[in-house]
């Protein structure tokens, strides 16, 4: 090694520890992101009835999103709209319709968010009917172990709540909702949307969607409250695209399996985000079945890791 390799090995390191710091930072930001979802929909709940939310959330987020839709991205195809349409009821309004109406009848907010993050075990459940990929013995018993850990973590609530025992089965349905949307995506032979277009075209239809369940449950005039309104507007730049701009950005710095992996981290963090705004309660339980929980999605992701390479 020369002299001046050994010079430049000082500035190696520095960049090497910059970049790794701004990955860190960059991963810190988005857990924060994806946790505000619930967090966000917790708060407006307070302020409007659900579906409102939903409806509004959902319609800002597309108009925000159609200008660069329609001056940006290519000539959108009938076909890749009717499509990205049904992704959006099924990945849009299923998932958020199930977990936020869980969260409104007082599932505790830590809790759904430990739910809907099964969703490697939900897309590794329904992959066999959909793709024809037959669960492996990994993956039923890393199935088995989060299975086992959201149960533990649920016990406690179902002590001391009052929370009807059907609502615990709803952000499971939205998860599965999600889950579909995601297989349906990997198997079509539509072409690849922009993200923003795609996005755009989600939005929109589950707006669609969520104006008849507002419209019954009083209207869908927003309500003139500033509650509602910063709800709002935290669900759509920060739980919307402030969490999928940071989720596509860590993609390109940093690994699909370790972007998973710090996704998993969204469910503590709401736990205590919600404990420190709300005073949900939080129990050896909770975090006894969280780490029960984390540990089979691992176990499931990394059987199904040499499928994707």
């Amino acid at each position: 090694m020369s002299a001046s390799d050994l010079a430049a090995l000082p500035s190696v390191r520095a960049n090497r520890l910059w970049s790794l710091g701004v990955l860190v930072l960059l991963e810190a930001a988005l857990v924060v992101c994806w946790s505000a979802g619930f967090i966000g929909v917790r708060f407006a709940s307070d302020h409007a009835p659900i579906f409102l939310i939903l409806f509004w959330r959902s319609l800002v987020s597309g108009l925000v999103l159609l200008p660069f839709a329609l001056a940006l991205g290519p000539r959108m195809r009938g076909r890749d709209v009717a499509f990205q349409m049904l992704l959006g009821a099924l990945a849009m309004a299923g998932y958020l319709s199930g977990f936020a109406l869980a969260i409104g009848l007082g599932v505790p907010t830590g809790l759904v968010a430990l739910i809907t993050d099964m969703l490697p075990l939900a897309v590794a459940f329904l992959s066999w009917p959909i793709l024809g990929q037959a669960l492996t013995g990994r993956q039923w018993i890393g199935s088995f172990i989060g299975l086992a850990g959201v149960l533990i973590a649920s016990g406690w609530s179902l002590e001391i709540g009052h929370v009807p025992l059907w609502a615990y089965g709803l952000p499971v349905l939205g998860t599965l909702s999600l889950a579909l949307a995601t297989l349906l995506q990997k198997r079509s032979p539509v072409n690849a949307m922009p993200v923003y277009q795609s996005l755009c075209i989600q939005c929109l239809s589950a707006a669609a969607i969520f104006a008849v369940p507002a419209w019954h449950e009083g209207g869908v005039l927003p309500v003139l409250d500033r509650g509602f309104i910063g709800g709002i507007l935290w669900l759509v730049f920060v739980a919307t695209f402030g969490a999928w701009s940071l989720y596509y950005l860590a993609l390109r710095k940093s690994s699909p399996a370790r972007v998973t992996a710090v996704l998993y981290l969204s469910p503590p963090v709401t736990m205590v985000w919600a404990w420190l705004m709300f005073g949900e309660p939080l129990s050896w339980a909770m975090a006894g079945g969280l780490a029960v929980s984390l540990a089979g999605i691992l176990i499931v992701v990394k059987s199904q890791a040499p499928a994707h390479r």
